[in-house]
């Protein structure tokens, strides 16, 4: 997972080179998706903050590693935000797996107790 640095707002390129993309691809999302705005300063230039940041991480995740496309991806952003949920990435079926099938085998082994008593 992508560590964030502690400071209040970053420079295009820092988010670039934090998410390992191309500034241009940031500056796409914005015009794609109306949740990341990053603020301008007074030279103009785009400052992000952290929430921003974040936003990024999640819109990366969604399009390069789930295989949404940007219309889906700001579909799941929209609805997500709609019904109150944080702006966060997803977990994977490979990272909640293993919890699963530990729960299951263990409600076996309660329910197999169970029917022998």
């Amino acid at each position: 997972m992508t560590q964030i640095p502690d400071k209040l707002y970053f420079k295009i390129g820092e988010v670039a080179a934090l998410l390992q993309l191309k500034t241009h691809v940031l500056r796409y999302w914005e015009t794609e998706f109306t949740v990341l705005q990053p603020v301008k300063s007074s030279s103009n230039q785009r400052l992000y903050r952290r929430k921003d940041v974040e936003t990024a991480l999640l819109i990366k995740e969604l399009l390069y590693q789930q295989g949404f496309t940007i219309a889906g991806a700001r579909k799941k952003i929209q609805s997500d935000k709609q019904l109150g949920l944080p702006l966060e990435k997803s977990i994977s079926a490979d990272e909640i797996l293993p919890e699963i099938i530990s729960d299951l085998r263990r409600l076996r082994s309660y329910l197999d107790r169970q029917s022998s008593e």
